[in-house]
């Protein structure tokens, strides 16, 4: 799942995000709930603040700044610096882009990358590039607001993270099929 929700005012947010993932049949594998405050710095540009809390796996608590915000040729990026209590560093960097095929039908390609300073192995994470995920999703805008969507995602782990994946008996490299619902009011 991957939830984002805010309310306020133009220069100045509070965002609610939660992100996580689970396999069907299996427990949840990776959760996280994140109350942000966002302050407008440039025309399409937040600058995000935070302490988010991951749930699953072990618990971590950071202190985060981010930025969010609409790229040039219309790319949405999503990046944000992770520090947890312990002085784990992680980064991670999403991209998309809406492409239009008709007025109702958009294609969106989707890539997102994590990153460490350090080998943790609670977190079975590897230093430098942990994760790589690149997707497409197929959105039907019943009406703006609404938006059904279907779509396929590949994830890689790599480097010492896709070492850790191994010792546990876990293929680096999983393809998904994602459903869900756009939408906004």
């Amino acid at each position: 799942w991957d939830l984002q929700g805010y309310y306020g005012g133009t220069t100045s947010k509070l965002w609610l995000k939660s992100e996580g993932e689970a396999a069907l049949g299996e427990g949840v594998e990776d959760a996280e709930v994140q109350a942000l405050w966002s302050k407008a710095v440039a025309p399409y540009w937040d600058l995000h603040v935070a302490v988010p809390q991951d749930l699953a796996g072990e618990a971590d608590t950071h202190a985060v700044v981010g930025i969010q915000g609409l790229a040039p040729y219309l790319f949405e990026i999503d990046a944000a610096l992770f520090l947890s209590q312990r002085g784990d560093l992680t980064a991670r960097i999403e991209a998309e882009l809406d492409q239009r095929i008709t007025q109702r039908l958009i294609l969106q390609p989707r890539l997102e990358l994590s990153l460490a300073a350090q080998d943790n192995a609670a977190r079975k994470v590897g230093a430098r590039i942990d994760k790589v995920a690149a997707g497409l999703r197929l959105r039907y805008e019943i009406v703006p607001e609404f938006a059904p969507y279907v779509g396929i995602e590949q994830g890689w782990k790599l480097g010492g993270s896709a070492r850790y994946a191994r010792l546990a008996g876990e293929d680096p490299g999983v393809t998904s099929l994602v459903m869900g619902v756009r939408f906004w009011f």
